[in-house]
């Protein structure tokens, strides 16, 4: 498979097939293969589509590396696409190569190694920088990015698990109950900003990964999102557990000219945490169902009383 996938990466690239080395399958998520290798001595990623697999939310690769492009072009901290499935290839119906950004994604090694001590204070202004780039994108060119009312979604979520979960209840309740007006018109939203899904080196913030969940809707979730506890892996910042959450605002205030209220953005970390214990519940169930046997699946369900715990917390 190896030297077939590399024969039709060299078509896709252009490069003759002894330019691609070092060819090497990665871990990846149920509906797509990832695989680093080298064109010719650059050094670069590949993910596909696996045939038959259901697709995310949105566009799928074709949204992906629209948004990519655009983030890139709006100084978003992103890897560069290099090609894609419209250009061509035998590579399958959907995929896409970009460049390999060196740093580390595992957020436990980036709050506690101490090479990556300096990059911490610097963080979450690099991060609200970034995502008032993402929220300037046009979505208008974008294809395939869905909308909707985020409450509702999860509301539907949670009633097709069909288990009683009476700290979810009270949440979807203090949600619909102190609901935030909308600060403007729907914007471009990565959906899944957050430490895990960030490159970081000694110098801070080098990409924004995992584009896949990206949809239009409040900036603010972005956010909140970012400042769920779930994602401080352990540490006490509210900010991805490496920064304050003042300065996330300010850098974002700064960069977008928006003035952010915290009263809505508590209500979309709030919003946040309910979102991520119902994502754990779902895992389980599709563990405990049979429908994907997977310790993985069966380890991130056990998570939910702990996820409920947090909810409860920031209920007043």
């Amino acid at each position: 498979m190896s030297e077939r996938l590399a024969e039709a990466l060299a078509g896709a690239l252009g490069v003759g097939p002894d330019a691609i080395t070092g060819l090497v399958r990665l871990s990846g998520g149920a509906s797509r293969e990832t695989w680093a290798f080298d064109a010719d001595g650059r050094r670069l990623i590949l993910q596909r589509e696996r045939p038959g697999a259901r697709r995310v939310a949105g566009g799928g690769m074709a949204t992906e590396a629209a948004l990519l492009r655009a983030a890139a072009a709006e100084g978003v901290p992103v890897p560069a696409v290099v090609a894609t499935d419209a250009e061509g290839g035998d590579l399958g119906p959907a995929w896409m190569v970009v460049e390999r950004v060196e740093g580390e994604t595992i957020a436990r090694r980036i709050l506690r190694d101490a090479e990556y001590a300096t990059a911490l204070p610097k963080l979450a202004g690099q991060c609200g920088v970034a995502l008032a780039g993402i929220h300037r994108i046009d979505p208008g060119p974008i294809p395939g990015l869905a909308g909707g009312d985020q409450v509702a979604r999860f509301r539907a979520v949670v009633d097709a698990v069909g288990e009683p979960h009476p700290a979810f209840e009270l949440g979807f309740r203090w949600l619909d109950a102190h609901r935030p007006v909308s600060a403007g018109p729907d914007r471009v939203v990565h959906g899944d900003f957050r430490n895990g899904n960030l490159v970081v080196g000694p110098d801070g913030l080098r990409a924004v990964l995992d584009w896949e969940l990206a949809h239009l809707g409040d900036p603010l979730e972005d956010l909140g999102w970012l400042c769920v506890r779930a994602w401080r892996f352990g540490a006490e910042p509210r900010v991805g557990g490496f920064g304050p959450v003042d300065d996330l605002v300010a850098a974002y205030e700064a960069a977008s000219g928006t003035a952010v209220d915290r009263e809505a953005l508590a209500w979309w970390e709030v919003l946040g945490t309910l979102k991520w214990g119902i994502i754990c519940a779902v895992q389980a169930s599709t563990h405990l169902t049979g429908v994907v046997r997977s310790v993985e699946l069966a380890a991130i369900g056990r998570r939910v009383c702990e996820v409920e715990h947090d909810l409860l917390l920031l209920l007043p």
